[in-house]
């Protein structure tokens, strides 16, 4: 096959490739951590103008600064295997897509200063069941956690160095996609990719005792 016939027939495998990741999520643990990272579709100087994504990226800040493409939300358990995926416009809030991630799991939910808010941590405990833990800020009143429970909260930056390894190893990220369809294909091989290594980021959480009954 012909590489210009080759890229030609790429766009037709973004079906087969979604259906494919599906089977490759991880199955939930009790503890999760949910994570935010920009996926930059253009370099800032051509912010101004976008053509191949104008109808669907969007203007989005970071704590780095300004970028112009999507945002890609994962939840991953503590083996470090990705549980769920959603890919949102850069402008939209990280609160907005949890509930449809959070679908289906059970236990703890760990997430950054992004998903704080009381009311939709409340609405997501009493109607699906997840309890969502934060990092307080600086002018909060401090909340009784358990030891575990605030180990694990420092542990959440496991999820960075899945990010690291999806940027860097699988290039999920790069400046210039020629179509949409290219880069979402691109970006289902990393994380297909990733998902098919042997070793993962995880936290070594200690197994529970078992204890026999009488």
């Amino acid at each position: 096959m012909s590489y210009s016939r080759f890229v030609a027939f790429i766009p037709s495998t973004l079906g087969p490739l979604c259906a494919y990741l599906r089977q490759c999520y991880g199955s939930c643990t009790g503890t999760s951590c949910v994570e935010a990272t920009a996926l930059a579709v253009c370099h800032n100087r051509r912010i101004a103008q976008p053509k191949v994504f104008a109808d669907l990226a969007a203007q989005g800040r970071t704590s780095v600064g300004w970028f112009f493409g999507f945002t890609l939300h994962l939840v991953v358990n503590d083996r470090g295997e990705v549980l769920r995926g959603a890919l949102t416009p850069g402008n939209t809030d990280d609160r907005k897509p949890v509930p449809k991630l959070a679908h289906s799991l059970f236990g703890k939910l760990f997430a950054d200063k992004g998903y704080l808010s009381a009311a939709v941590t409340q609405e997501w405990l009493t109607t699906l069941g997840v309890h969502v833990l934060t990092p307080l800020k600086r002018k909060m009143k401090p909340c009784r956690l358990l030891w575990t429970d605030k180990l694990l909260r420092r542990k959440r930056a496991m999820v960075e160095t899945i990010f690291d390894q999806l940027k860097n190893s699988s290039q999920i990220e790069h400046s210039r996609p020629r179509r949409p369809s290219n880069f979402l294909v691109n970006l289902l091989c990393g994380l297909i990719a990733y998902c098919h290594q042997p070793k993962k980021p995880a936290l070594h959480l200690p197994a529970c005792p078992t204890f026999p009954l009488a």
